[in-house]
């Protein structure tokens, strides 16, 4: 059944509406998204000195003896931990889909047995996807704000690494889009705990490649050096450090990622909404052009009658 006048008109207007709607949205999702990333350029200048003092620990071995306690009886049983960042809110896209997809296929390659590992959630998407799966959710954040201060991470990296610590699990990666520009993302799953040279080297390589002005080289650092107070103490301190800053800019690289992949969304739900007014408008026009013709005939036809 052809739809009438005013149904069209009326679906123009409730299109004006979504558009009005969307084109906000994608206007708030940009200035968030030119937030964070200057946000961004601020953190990479810190992490960068965090990571040379790193390099030159994992260069002299010293990291191999940092393992907990907890972890270093062979006969524990290995269980890996995934961080899983993804977004709070929906309209972003294939944001969330991306990052599930990636983690899934990452999961099922190292880790197949379901009672081997456990989600670290962080954003309300990624914790109902395997919440409603049956999967083993042992921790969940979902107040991490849209432009995260390093604050907020910190707690979340001090809840983690303790039940590290504590042995709950042996093995940790974290896993998350990966921001390249503003209209495309990269999946990324990089190890986080245990620190040894080669997961440092690999966390760095990927980092680090592409990245004018890097000068963390493992191969080139000397090997031995005097430490002062203790290797322990300089640990205590820096371990944690590189811990919240892989983290830290981990999550400030996935809310990148969300921003500019819900400011496309919306940008391309506006177009949509612009083609569809187009045609509604032409349909509607086009409709009352025939209702015009259609009176005038009406009244010609009328008129011939009556001079008969």
């Amino acid at each position: 059944m052809a739809e009438s006048m005013n149904d069209v008109k009326h679906r123009i207007a409730s299109t004006k509406s979504t558009r009005q709607i969307t084109e906000a949205m994608q206007m708030v999702s940009t200035v968030k998204l030119n937030r964070i990333q200057a946000h961004t350029v601020n953190y990479n200048q810190y992490v960068s000195k965090v990571k040379s003092v790193i390099a030159h620990l994992a260069q002299s071995d010293l990291l191999e003896d940092n393992k907990p306690s907890s972890q270093d009886s062979k006969n524990a049983k290995k269980k890996t931990a995934y961080i899983v960042i993804s977004s709070d809110r929906g309209m972003v896209g294939s944001y969330n889909s991306n990052v599930i997809r990636g983690t899934n296929e990452f999961i099922e390659k190292h880790t197949p047995n379901t009672d081997d590992y456990m989600i670290l959630a962080i954003g309300g998407s990624g914790a109902d996807f395997y919440k409603k799966r049956g999967a083993n959710v042992a921790y969940e954040n979902r107040t991490v704000s849209d432009v995260p201060t390093y604050t907020e991470v910190q707690g979340i990296v001090k809840t983690i690494t303790s039940m590290y610590n504590d042995g709950i699990y042996t093995d940790l990666y974290i896993c998350y889009n990966h921001f390249i520009n503003r209209i495309s993302s990269d999946f990324r799953a990089e190890k986080l705990l245990p620190m040894d040279k080669d997961s440092i080297q690999s966390s760095m390589d990927e980092k680090d490649s592409g990245q004018a002005g890097s000068d963390v080289k493992v191969k080139n650092l000397i090997e031995d050096y005097d430490i002062e107070p203790s290797a322990k103490a300089v640990l205590g301190v820096v371990i944690p450090q590189y811990a919240e800053s892989l983290m830290y800019g981990a999550i400030l690289d996935a809310k990148t990622a969300e921003h500019a992949s819900s400011s496309t969304a919306m940008k391309s739900a506006t177009d949509n909404a612009d083609d569809l007014i187009s045609s509604l408008e032409l349909k509607y026009n086009r409709a009352r052009q025939a209702a015009i013709t259609t009176e005038i005939t009406e009244i010609t036809g009328g008129q011939e009658a009556l001079n008969q």
